[in-house]
């Protein structure tokens, strides 16, 4: 396909793709809370320290874990723990390397180590079976802490995140086909200039949320993520294909994506393309949610809010 093919351009016509998982790959667009506030340091959590990750625990009840997305901060959650404290122990995760928090590892690997360690917060405090809720990039590691250890995770909830980033980019296209795409993405994260940087996650932003708030301040999260986490964490998205292993899943998933007919995702493309790459996953729940971009938490909050507590209830 022309452009499809190619996810270092930016065209009209890919711009809704930037929705699924929260960057327009080689533009880089990083995600954040529609309000400002300031990031937490690593030593959030006084009971677990890591150089991967922070875990901010409010709240009395069952454990629901709330892990942000791409070059987000976990205020992205702030409105949904704020509510949820009341009746539920809510573990909002920050991830190290994005919107101010340290990144320490060079050019090493992203993904696998910070799920390590997420497996490990949920052993040393003796979760049990928490729910996991993950936006975006956040969605692709909560499905995938699923499949590593089913045993720690009761269920799953994804928001607007497929199994497989680069399936965007048409059917045919696999981890090997999307590797160059991959590395230019990186690289062009780590070559851009400020200002470059600055003006092409802004353009993008218009995609990602409908709220020009949000927008805002997606931009300053992502202008204070470290360069280096940024491309390494989205090199390994686009490589990452979970779904070989969906159908051995026993973890029940509820899977929310976003539809907007004004900028966003056009309805039919999305129910396409979320129920071809969910397809082999035993007893999915796919869920619609209109008139939102990838942001969907910000854009439809009262929406959302009613489907984040039916899946708790479930």
């Amino acid at each position: 396909m022309p452009h499809a093919a190619r996810p270092g351009l930016c065209s009209p016509r890919l711009a809704w793709i930037a929705i699924a998982v929260g960057v327009a790959v080689a533009c880089t667009v990083a995600a954040d809370q529609a309000r400002s506030e300031p990031a937490p340091s690593l030593q959030a959590s006084p009971t677990f320290v890591s150089d991967r990750l922070s875990v901010e625990v409010v709240g009395q009840g069952p454990d629901v874990i709330l892990i942000p997305g791409y070059a987000s901060r976990r205020a992205v959650w702030r409105a949904q723990a704020d509510r949820l404290k009341a009746t539920h122990r809510v573990h909002l995760v920050q991830l190290a390397g994005f919107a101010d928090e340290p990144w320490v590892h060079g050019d090493g690997p992203f993904v696998e180590p910070m799920l390590a360690e997420l497996a490990r917060y949920i052993d040393d405090t003796g979760l049990q079976r928490p729910a996991v809720i993950g936006h975006s990039m956040g969605g692709m590691s909560a499905v995938m802490l699923a499949q590593r250890h089913p045993d720690r995770v009761g269920k799953v909830m994804t928001v607007d995140s497929l199994p497989f980033f680069s399936a965007l980019f048409g059917p045919q296209v696999t981890a090997e086909t999307a590797r160059p795409f991959a590395d230019q993405a990186a690289q062009s994260v780590l070559n851009a200039d400020a200002a470059t940087f600055e003006a092409t996650q802004t353009h993008t932003a218009i995609g990602l949320a409908r709220d020009p708030v949000a927008r805002t301040a997606m931009v300053a999260a992502s202008m204070a993520s470290d360069r280096q986490a940024l491309a390494t964490a989205i090199r390994e998205v686009m490589l990452t294909d979970l779904r070989p292993d969906l159908p051995a899943m026993t973890t029940p998933v509820w899977a929310l994506y976003a539809a907007d007919a004004n900028g966003g995702a056009p309805a039919t493309m999305a129910d396409a393309l979320w129920a071809r790459e969910y397809a082999t996953l035993p007893g999915v729940k796919l869920i619609r949610v209109d008139d939102s971009r990838h942001f969907i938490m910000a854009d439809q909050s009262e929406r959302f809010a009613e489907i984040v507590d039916a899946f708790l209830a479930d």
